[in-house]
């Protein structure tokens, strides 16, 4: 396997990743808002946005080196915490 079929595999695993890190980060920013920290919610709620410019330049990444957007492998990462 050559480093641009093995880019075709990372992006959309890192698309991925990068989903389930964003949802988090919005969870986090709603409950850090509900709790009165509303610096600390904003700070989360850029982050996210940050990621998602990522998430559109490695889809731009991914469309240049000929993957399908929609080749994800749904590999999961799951970061539970205690309430």
């Amino acid at each position: 396997m050559n480093d641009m079929d093995k880019l075709r595999v990372l992006l959309p695993h890192w698309l991925e990743h990068n989903r389930g890190h964003g949802r988090e980060f919005a969870k986090w920013a709603e409950l850090m808002h509900a709790a009165g920290r509303g610096e600390i919610a904003e700070l989360l709620e850029r982050a996210e946005a940050w990621l998602q410019e990522a998430d559109a330049a490695l889809a731009e990444a991914l469309r240049k080196s000929g993957g399908k957007p929609g080749d994800d492998h749904h590999h999961h990462h799951h970061h539970n915490f205690p309430e």
